[in-house]
């Protein structure tokens, strides 16, 4: 039998998808024992993880989400530009659920850290 992982990368071989990234991809899938949705959650939390603890963003600061959302969008033009055998309603709604999947937990803990902690407070212009 085969896992969900093995078959996500069947799945992306016979969809016609075989550039650098998508071969990446695959390899990923096949190493890791998650979905390809799970990695989508785990990339949105880590690009915050590096927002707040590498970058110093606050985490209640609505531009820790900045670089989740640009790597989601990177990531599904690049599965856009990949997979021309589904038609573009599929691509566009399949890429639609993958960006929700990246930033929505990084969202949601902005958003109630907000609510908790309150706004950040602004930065301090240094004196110089």
């Amino acid at each position: 039998m085969q896992s969900a992982a093995s078959a996500a990368a069947t799945l992306l071989a016979a969809a016609g998808m075989r550039s650098d990234y998508q071969l990446l991809k695959r390899q990923i899938l096949e190493v890791l024992p998650l979905s390809k949705d799970a990695i989508h959650i785990y990339i949105g939390v880590a690009c915050l993880g590096v927002s707040i603890f590498l970058l110093r963003m606050a985490p209640s600061a609505w531009r820790a989400l900045l670089l989740g959302f640009v790597a989601s969008l990177v990531m599904e033009g690049l599965d856009l530009r990949d997979n021309v055998r589904y038609p573009m309603t599929v691509r566009i709604i399949e890429s639609a659920r993958d960006l929700v999947n990246t930033n929505l937990s990084p969202f949601l803990f902005v958003f109630v850290t907000r609510l908790r902690l309150g706004r950040p407070a602004p930065a301090r212009k240094k004196k110089g």
